[in-house]
């Protein structure tokens, strides 16, 4: 039995009433290992997702035949620091050396990014003599508004395909991995940054220490600090299991975030939650020695509803793997009875989420016979893991399936939207998380 067909079955015979391990997080695994963080030995399992491919490695068609390599999705919480996380089974250069993953493709973190540049421009008084530097550049998909605001921009971004794209938006960028190495030497060059930010980096960097100690080194005296990432309240009470993927090596709160930065000179002053991937924080940090920035009540609100969550609390971290267990069984009832009745079921999307949802799951072309995608570096391969095939958005109006599963859930508005369409003959959509709903 393979470790998908393990996961399926376990997941079906679960019984309502959870075992006395899942309720009692102090029985930890045989598996421990140092916090990334604090070093601590970390041994308590927070959710294991079974046996998984790296959720960008997609396939081409003379390598369906070949093997693939699954590692462990086996997620941990640090009884000491409480930073949930995952080992790095493969190295970071191996995974976004070259990155299947162009932001741009999507038009609402376009508009979030463009609001976000106008904002800060505005509260931080940037201008021509001021500096901007974006770790995890991407394609130059926000670094472009702010190059046309006349603002000194520069990306830095370790995968060379990604970063060429944003060359071509009129965005420098320097292809290299940050970290404390990487910014002594940009200081010593005389780089120092006004405004020093990331989107959804933080949990792709298995040596946080290094990452942070870098930012503080380029940090103007009077500088901020902006981050966001999913926010591990949110991924908790939604259910939001499909986030976890070996790409991203921790999941943080607020709580986890403030010991980490604060052991490195920096402090946070604001915090803002967002609706973005299903939930989001953006932090506002600064040196700690910097006396000119407040702390904002955002701060303490967020850290109560925390508390109030009990993240402070090991057995509060205990109940995620059951939900994602029952968001399991829901999927593959109604995909099972929808082939059984004849149905066609197809998906949008070839992102992270939706490979782990659907290697999780053991789903493949049999209940899902293909996915779209808008990115062109993605049609004409297939799903790793699942192997099903990925084509061009226009080959759902040319088959007209029954259901169209949106994979990235967190953009279902801009996605039903785009297939309007599908309503033409009786189409629908099915959203997975928080549950598995249908929307016509």
């Amino acid at each position: 039995m393979s470790a998908i067909e393990h996961n399926q079955s376990s997941a079906i015979a679960t019984s309502s009433e959870p075992s006395r391990a899942e309720t009692k997080p102090e029985q930890a695994t045989p598996v421990s290992f140092p916090c990334r963080f604090c070093g601590a030995t970390v041994r308590h399992t927070f959710i294991d997702l079974g046996m998984s491919p790296l959720c960008e490695s997609y396939l081409r068609v003379q390598q369906l035949n070949e093997m693939e390599p699954f590692y462990p999705l086996h997620v941990f919480v640090c009884e000491n620091c409480f930073l949930v996380q995952l080992q790095e089974y493969v190295s970071v250069e191996s995974i976004f050396g070259e990155y299947a993953y162009f932001s741009s493709y999507s038009e609402s973190w376009l508009a979030h990014a463009k609001t976000y540049t106008e904002r800060m421009i505005k509260r931080f008084a940037l201008g021509p003599r001021s500096q901007v530097v974006e770790l995890a550049s991407n394609d130059g998909y926000l670094l472009q508004y702010f190059v046309l605001a006349g603002i000194p921009s520069l990306g830095i971004e370790p995968a060379a395909n990604v970063a060429a794209a944003a060359v071509t938006k009129g965005v420098p960028t320097l292809v290299k991995f940050f970290n404390r190495q990487s910014a002594e030497e940009l200081a010593t060059q005389g780089m120092k940054a006004d405004l020093l930010l990331g989107n959804n980096v933080l949990a792709q960097v298995p040596d946080l220490n290094s990452f942070v100690a870098g930012m503080k080194i380029l940090l103007k005296p009077n500088g901020v600090i902006t981050m966001e990432f999913p926010h591990l309240v949110k991924l908790m009470e939604e259910g939001q299991f499909d986030t976890i993927y070996h790409e991203h090596f921790s999941y943080f709160s607020l709580f986890s975030v403030e010991k980490i930065f604060s052991a490195h000179g920096l402090m946070l002053f604001d915090v803002e939650e967002l609706p973005t991937h299903g939930g989001s924080l953006r932090i506002y940090a600064c040196h700690a020695e910097d006396r000119t920035k407040d702390l904002s009540p955002g701060m303490f609100s967020v850290r109560a509803a925390e508390e109030a969550a009990g993240l402070s609390n090991l057995e509060s971290y205990s109940s995620f793997a059951e939900r994602a267990k029952e968001t399991k069984c829901a999927l593959l009832e109604f995909l099972i009875r929808a082939c059984r009745n004849g149905k066609q079921v197809v998906g949008y999307g070839a992102h992270g989420k939706g490979n782990t949802l659907l290697n999780y799951c053991g789903i493949r072309s049999d209940l899902l016979a293909y996915t779209v995608d808008r990115n062109p570096y993605k049609q004409g391969k297939f799903l790793p893991g699942s192997q099903i095939p990925i084509f061009e958005p226009e080959r759902i109006r040319e088959t007209k399936p029954d259901y169209v599963l949106i994979l990235p859930w967190n953009l279902k508005d801009e996605i039903m939207q785009q297939l309007a369409y599908i309503r033409e003959w009786n189409g629908q959509f099915i959203v997975p998380i928080p549950e598995v709903q249908l929307y016509e």
